[in-house]
């Protein structure tokens, strides 16, 4: 009987320190990870625009590397050639400019069927 309470309890403090870790582990590094896919702004929103099932599926939550030309600018967001909405934690204004060209990594959160838009989050500049 000791034997069960005790196989018991080492099973519950593994399960406790799994889901412990589990829910605290650390997030994503965007800026230091390799980009699955290297597109323009316009490819990634033609793939949207033409099925937008299958391209979240295949993008949704990767992390990407975008270029095209800056249309609009704010304080910590780009838009890339009015289809792609990339959204930065900290953004060096001095580095880039309207009307410039630029790449940027992110992370693909989802499409805006209303601005057809592909949206990007923990985005960095690379050129």
């Amino acid at each position: 009987m000791l034997k069960k309470i005790i196989i018991i309890g080492v099973v519950v403090v593994v399960a406790i320190v799994i889901g412990y870790n589990y829910i605290y582990q650390d997030h994503r590094d965007i800026e230091t990870e390799t980009a699955e896919f290297i597109l323009s702004s316009n490819e990634i929103t033609n793939h949207f625009s033409s099925d937008p099932t299958t391209a979240e599926q295949k993008f949704l939550n990767k992390t990407i590397e975008v270029s095209g030309v800056v249309s609009d600018l704010g304080i910590n967001e780009i838009t890339i050639d009015d289809n792609i909405f990339c959204q930065f934690t900290e953004l060096n204004q001095d580095a880039i400019s309207p009307n410039s060209q630029v790449t940027v990594k992110g992370r693909v959160i989802g499409y805006d069927d209303l601005l057809e838009q592909v949206k990007l989050d923990q985005c960095t500049i690379l050129k």
